[in-house]
């Protein structure tokens, strides 16, 4: 290596972003010189990275995004280490783990599926769908099945990642490439979740049907069915009774011109 790990390894400890930002440079000029497979002590330390704290220290947060690209240039290598993170306990590094994994695209679609597959916690899984979310392609049609079993979970949190995903899922997949019975399945789930007593699950089911809509899956009765349902959290149809949750306003709002076209 043209440097050596002890450097690099001080300037990753450094709390000054400048040094962290040098440290990125010499990896990705390394990583470069050597190629990726060669470069593999160099991932642990950038992946460290991963659990500093935008909110705590925002003047890092250019730094997690730089790292975050970097890892994703590594190669297909990483994969496995990053779907291993999301179940580190960590919510910092799982998230960033999970939007390197987004990154990375189509090609983490399976080992993501895989990993859903190998547990039963519903923590893990609400991370691996929340990883799939990211993943703008139309192959998360292969995990489309995953997000309707969540959607429909009695763990709230697994129920409220889930049901985000199908929104995301609905803009990576194309209209009229995802089964009718998956489709129809979403429908029914999202609907299900209008009436959830949370109000992030249902701002969020709100925002999903939105989505359906907007890209192209819905049938215009369906579209129909959607609009009156707006209006009437709204409060814009004839009960006048909108629902108390802004948020949720705020999702239906948005969904309306949607669910109108």
């Amino acid at each position: 290596m043209t440097t050596d790990l002890q450097t690099l390894s001080s300037l990753f400890s450094s709390s000054d972003p400048e040094q962290i930002h040098r440290a990125l440079q010499l990896v990705r000029e390394e990583v470069s010189r050597v190629g990726s497979d060669q470069a593999r002590p160099l991932f642990q330390m950038v992946s460290s990275l991963f659990y500093i704290d935008p909110h705590d220290d925002p003047e890092l947060a250019s730094i997690l995004d730089e790292a975050i690209s970097l890892v994703t240039g590594f190669g297909q290598w990483v994969i496995p280490h990053l779907v291993d993170n999301l179940d580190q306990g960590d919510l910092k590094a799982q998230m960033a783990s999970a939007e390197a994994l987004g990154r990375i695209g189509a090609d983490a679609v399976d080992p993501l599926v895989e990993k859903y597959h190998s547990t039963r916690d519903p923590e893990n899984r609400s991370f691996v769908l929340y990883a799939l979310g990211k993943i703008n392609s139309p192959q998360v049609d292969r995990a489309a099945d995953l997000a309707l079993a969540g959607a429909r979970s009695q763990n709230l949190e697994m129920r409220d990642t889930a049901t985000r995903t199908i929104g995301r899922f609905a803009g990576a997949i194309p209209a009229d490439t995802l089964s009718q019975d998956i489709l129809d399945g979403y429908y029914d789930a999202l609907r299900a979740n209008l009436a959830d007593p949370n109000k992030g699950v249902k701002a969020k089911a709100v925002r999903s049907l939105g989505k359906l809509a907007r890209y192209g899956h819905l049938d215009p009765g369906r579209k129909k069915e959607l609009e009156a349902i707006a209006l009437n959290l709204l409060g814009e149809d004839d009960e006048f009774r909108w629902d108390r949750a802004f948020v949720v306003r705020r999702e239906a709002q948005e969904a309306l011109e949607y669910f109108q076209k």
